[in-house]
């Protein structure tokens, strides 16, 4: 059955064609023909023939309407062609607020201008400053790894909800408002995301000296107990929903509104530069949320806690306050676009050429201009995909792909805390670091190599199988893990042997006399390289003094061993840093990890897009969405944080009831991350190499077609066009 090209359904009310003139006097894909010689729109024209119908600059965009003669007429029956004007849909503008000025934005490069900056929004805001707070958060509302796990989930979980009525209805309607209002509801998002600072009131902790070290303080024996603050885990869910339903339609719409409006070849590029951007977005969330966590989050209020404390709380809320209000201001130019843009009908017929062929008669209906407009066409259009062998596997890698992305980005920052001894705004930086040349250049890389390879059909499948290939190798580095620092009462006896995991102890001798309290954590590391869960517990009298650096020192310690002499030795506030020979080899392939899963992002999209046909494309990423999103976007970090979790050695005690974890051990943590990681990564390289021997593309190639098609700044070719779109 031959293939359809179709325009933007919304228009369509009836069976006629329309196709640009080929006749016109044309130049630059604009009509020159004086007004009083041009033809009336919207006139029928004879079968098998088109209508020399010229149009103005601002009706370049004339809706293309294929509609298929039935069967039964036989496969060589004329069409009808009429022209369809779409002067009031191309322009630019707020209703009746269309200034020539604004027009010069009307392009795709424009339109690929704020997609980015709100995929770049998205991505800083979800994909960054959460992942980055997500300590803090744990510390300041008393959290488990396992409940900030479901607060990251609860944007996939909307996006699941939202998903199957945006791609089905929004693909067929003006998307460029679907995606404004999309983006409207995201910056509504991130100011309910930041409420909780300004009603759960200032931040207290107990930090004076009588409190911390020996002898404890008998009066504050319960000061630090449950404070009930673990409820606003309810309104962080909250704020990542709203987030979840405004991007629903980024990702969807958008992908499929740029694809609909550029060149076949050029697409590719478009939506790796998209999605570039919503990779460098996570990225420069991670700077920005580590730059912030410097910042006290009782902004303008003094502490005596530092930067190195375990108990410090950074400006967590600043972020989402910023990403609210930029949202508004990237929401109103694209609420501006038109339905299609100026010119994008010359591309028509080029999609559809790339499609893969469907063995059954369904195509047939699913060619037709009108489907996929109503909801009796909805049972049609999933039995379509369902039946589509190749997308369904595209649809489970990529929800591999998400279960690992997902969680590593979620908890990354708190590996690399716990691996490296460092600081929770130190690793968010360097996680930062990380991630902006490897996930944004493989991003945008990934889409280079399927425009500069001419990578088509099954090509593209091999390439993401290669790339899942090389990111499942490079796994395997987390084998390795840097030793913890040995901790006395901990993962150490106070005599310096090593405790069996799981029992803990804290009370020795040395300290006996001292009645810490477990609920006061301020570690310190001892001048024997061994940390100390306080000072107290380090036997470390009330007297501290001031390094030149501001580091506060105790001395006298007596479960501090003196090296030099048969005296106490001292600590210094904070942990100890951490002498990994082991840091620039985790990091190193932790960075090929990233750019190799990010380099199969782009051309997996594309193969996506060219296995289904034209009018279910929309739809087509709705459901894959939802797929990724129910298997792998939802799961991910759910299952990473109770995994993380169970390589906690210590809970923070709050009066009896426990609190969120103080010290993990790296080598299961390590371990653990190894096992679901093959796990994914295998799945996924499966996945991709069925869907390439199961891919079945069109007998025909589309290099040739790509090349008969008027370009933007051309139309020498009309003879060609006429004849492609004759055979069509």
């Amino acid at each position: 059955m031959p293939l359809h090209a179709l325009g933007d359904k919304p228009f369509v009310r009836g069976p006629p064609l329309a196709f640009p003139s080929p006749t016109s006097a044309m130049e630059n894909g604009f009509d020159h023909t004086p007004p009083g010689r041009r033809a009336p729109l919207a006139t029928t024209l004879s079968p098998g023939s088109l209508h020399s119908a010229a149009h103005s600059p601002l009706d370049t965009s004339s809706q293309s309407l294929c509609q298929p003669r039935a069967e039964k007429r036989g496969a060589r029956g004329a069409h009808e062609a009429r022209y369809v004007s779409a002067r009031q849909s191309a322009v630019c503008g707020w209703w009746a607020f269309a200034p020539r000025c604004l027009q010069v934005l009307n392009t795709s490069k424009g339109v690929l201008f704020f997609l980015c900056a709100a995929a770049f929004l998205q991505g800083m805001t979800v994909n960054g400053i959460i992942n980055t707070v997500i300590t803090s958060l744990e510390r300041r509302y008393d959290l488990h790894s396992y409940q900030s796990g479901l607060i990251a989930s609860s944007y996939d979980i909307a996006a699941c909800l939202c998903l199957t009525f945006v791609s089905y209805f929004g693909g067929s309607g003006h998307k460029p408002r679907w995606l404004g209002c999309g983006v409207l509801v995201m910056g509504v998002g991130s100011l309910v995301f930041a409420l909780p600072h300004f009603t759960a009131g200032h931040y207290e902790v107990a930090a004076d000296a009588g409190v911390r070290t020996c002898p404890a303080d008998p009066g504050a024996a319960c000061a630090d107990s449950a404070s009930g603050l673990s409820r606003y885990q309810l309104v962080f869910m909250l704020g990542q929903f709203l987030h979840g339903v405004g991007a629903t339609p980024l990702y969807t719409l958008g992908v499929t509104y740029l694809d609909e409006n550029v060149k076949s070849s050029y697409s590719p590029v478009y939506i790796a530069v998209f999605y570039t951007a919503a990779i460098l977005g996570p990225a420069a969330g991670y700077l920005i949320g580590g730059a912030l966590l410097n910042i006290y989050t009782d902004v303008g209020r003094r502490t005596e806690l530092t930067t190195d404390s375990p108990l410090w709380v950074g400006a967590w809320w600043v972020g989402f306050l910023g990403s609210g209000a930029a949202a508004f201001l990237i929401a109103v130019p694209i609420l501006g676009y038109p339905r299609q843009l100026p010119g994008s009908q010359r591309y028509v017929v080029m999609r559809a050429a790339e499609v893969q062929q469907l063995k059954d008669g369904g195509r047939g209906a699913a060619s037709s201009p009108g489907f996929g407009t109503t909801l009796r066409d909805l049972p049609l259009s999933i039995w379509l995909l369902l039946k589509n062998p190749t997308f369904i596997l595209l649809c489970l890698a990529g929800a591999t792909e998400a279960t690992l992305i997902t969680g590593m980005s979620t908890f990354s920052p708190k590996f690399l805390e716990s691996q490296f001894s460092l600081s929770a705004s130190e690793a968010a930086t360097l996680f930062g670091y990380l991630v902006v040349p490897a996930g944004g250049g493989g991003t945008f890389l990934g889409g280079f190599f399927v425009n500069k390879l001419r990578l088509r059909g099954s090509a593209v499948v091999k390439f993401c199988l290669l790339c899942t290939l090389v990111s499942l190798l490079g796994i395997l580095v987390f084998s390795l893990h840097c030793p913890g620092v040995p901790m006395a009462g901990v993962t150490a006896s106070y005599s310096g042997s090593l405790l069996p995991e799981g029992h803990l102890n804290l009370t020795a001798p040395c300290n006996a006399a001292c009645s810490c309290r477990p609920e006061h954590y301020s570690p310190v590391c001892g001048s024997d390289g061994r940390g100390y869960f306080s000072p107290c517990h380090a036997g470390c009298p009330a007297a501290a003094q001031t390094s030149a650096d501001g580091q506060k020192v105790y001395q006298d310690c007596s479960c501090v061993p003196q090296n030099l002499s048969s005296g106490f030795g001292h600590a210094a506030a904070g942990k100890c840093t951490s002498t990994c020979q082991r840091k620039p080899l985790l990091l190193v392939f932790i960075f090929i990890v990233i750019i190799f899963t990010f380099l199969s992002s782009i051309p997996a999209l594309t193969a996506t897009l060219r296995c289904v046909c034209d009018p279910q494309r929309s739809f087509a990423l709705g459901i894959q969405w939802i797929v990724v999103r129910i298997l792998g976007g939802i799961p991910g970090p759910i299952v990473f944080g109770w995994v993380i979790d169970k390589a906690c050695l210590l809970w923070q005690d709050q009066c009896g009831q426990q609190g969120s974890c103080l010290v993990y051990q790296n080598s299961a943590m390590s371990h653990y991350i190894l096992t679901i990681g093959l796990l994914y990564k295998v799945l996924g390289f499966l996945f991709f190499a069925t869907a390439y021997f199961l891919y079945k593309p069109l007998s025909g190639s589309s290099d040739g077609l790509e090349a008969s098609l008027p370009s933007q700044s051309s139309a020498s070719d009309n003879a060609t066009d006429t004849q492609l779109q004759s055979s069509v």
